[in-house]
């Protein structure tokens, strides 16, 4: 079992509870006093996880109106490269070095 722990940063999001509830209903539990953190377990493989983390947030987004978002998550407390919300390819692209 994979534990997923799931950081957003997100600006200006325009509906908290229908974003939550489609994050909610895909399985990830909303963590308490932690403005946008979420968890999850995983019982798919590493590269299965990130895909299923990506493609629900992509959606919970497109839910409503943000203007800015990156994500960055855990899995076994594996950190992984922050992703970084594409307005104009509606998807998440890893975000550049710095």
């Amino acid at each position: 079992m994979i534990e997923v722990l799931i950081l957003l940063d997100v600006t200006n999001l325009d509906d908290k509870e229908i974003f939550e509830k489609h994050i909610v209903r895909e399985g990830f539990v909303v963590v308490p006093d932690e403005p946008f953190v979420y968890s999850g377990e995983s019982s798919t493989t590493t590269f299965a996880t990130k895909a299923y983390i990506l493609e629900v947030f992509k959606k919970g987004l497109g839910k409503t109106t943000f203007d800015e978002c990156s994500l960055v998550f855990l899995l076994n407390e594996t950190p992984y490269p922050p992703y970084i919300y594409d307005k104009t390819t509606q998807d998440f692209e890893l975000a550049p070095d710095e």
